[in-house]
């Protein structure tokens, strides 16, 4: 079985540590994890990972989140992957920080990097993780919120909920998105 496990944020130092950034985070602890690396590739950085006899593509967009729909369609026809194995792991200002929910299809909920993906492959019939950033912000703040540096307080607990996230990549890939939501989804 091969899946493509897609974590959404923006190339380069400036975005690095911003919430937006979440969904590379993610990946790069799992790959960490499994002693992986990721390498220059067409539209991405890619990981490809092993993990219980799975094979996994991971990849990080390197088309800004508002274009992610290239590289993920791309890697999808490459890899010759179903949409039903892609998870995409995106931020959530919907939900408080560091809350988890995994789904296995939606709207783009207003996430301009969910939007371009639904538009470019045609489907919202996709999972995907939402890692929630909280609504910490004033009105018309939005956008500085999500390119905004994590707080004090929730560097104190962020590696713990990355952790967690992880959980639902290898929970995605063996046990299947159902289990998985049950086990996992609001812890």
């Amino acid at each position: 079985m091969k899946y493509l496990i897609v974590g959404l944020g923006n190339p380069g130092l400036k975005y690095e540590n911003t919430r937006h950034n979440i969904g590379f985070k993610v990946l790069e602890s799992f790959v960490k994890e499994q002693e992986g690396s990721f390498g220059l590739q067409k539209h991405a950085e890619v990981a490809h990972v092993k993990f219980k006899g799975r094979q996994l593509v991971l990849i990080k967009p390197t088309t800004f989140m508002n274009l992610s729909g290239k590289a993920v369609n791309y890697y999808l026809q490459q890899e010759k992957i179903l949409k039903e194995n892609m998870l995409v792991i995106t931020d959530d200002l919907a939900l408080p920080f560091g809350k988890l929910r995994m789904k296995l299809k939606g709207s783009d909920g207003g996430h301009n990097g969910l939007k371009d993906i639904q538009a470019t492959i045609n489907s919202a019939e996709y999972s995907r993780l939402r890692f929630g950033v909280g609504s910490e912000f004033k009105q018309g703040q939005q956008v500085d919120y999500v390119l905004g540096e994590w707080s004090p307080e929730e560097q104190n607990t962020l590696e713990e909920r990355i952790k967690i996230a992880t959980e639902f990549i290898k929970g995605f890939t063996t046990i299947g998105p159902q289990l998985t939501m049950t086990n996992w989804n609001n812890k």
